[in-house]
């Protein structure tokens, strides 16, 4: 499926569920954050997986702050790799597929477990220097306080507030 298909499919939520695997969360995220800026993707991916999770009966799946974490980190990986493919990107980033997640080097179990977490972004409670990749073009990695800053940056570039999209 190519990509404007798999995030047709999905914001129908006509994705069949056992084809949504964390791949294609990352894919989606990823098919986001090339062509909108930062809060909008952010924005339109949470309403999209809102969306499915709801027509499968599963709204209490859906996470707020891993979505917002994933889309954080994945913006920060595409500085400098929008032009790569999407089989580039995942082959330069294969720790956003790895298990545990890169969540655990910023979250404590107890944070990113609590319904709090769930329901609205909550900010990391861990620091790590983990987010370098080939990919990012400062060459070095970035705290979860230089992720506070870039998110803050993005937001402060654009009208400050998130898109209405429903």
């Amino acid at each position: 499926m190519n990509d404007d298909a798999l995030v047709s499919a999905l914001e129908s939520a006509e994705l069949p569920a056992d084809q949504f695997t964390h791949v294609e969360h990352v894919r989606v995220g990823w098919c986001y954050l090339r062509t909108l800026p930062l809060p909008e993707a952010i924005a339109r991916c949470s309403t999209a997986l809102r969306r499915f999770a709801a027509a499968r009966g599963a709204a209490d799946k859906y996470h707020e702050t891993v979505t917002v974490a994933f889309m954080l980190v994945i913006n920060e990986r595409l500085d400098g790799a929008r032009a790569l493919s999407w089989a580039e990107f995942a082959d330069a980033n294969p720790d956003l597929f790895a298990h545990p997640s890169i969540l655990s080097s910023y979250y404590s179990d107890e944070r990113l477990r609590s319904e709090r977490a769930r329901r609205t972004f909550v900010m990391p409670d861990r620091g790590t220097n983990v987010l370098h990749s080939p990919t990012a073009s400062s060459g070095v990695g970035a705290s979860p306080r230089a992720l506070r800053a870039t998110s803050l940056e993005a937001w402060d570039r654009t009208s400050g507030s998130l898109p209405d999209i429903s």
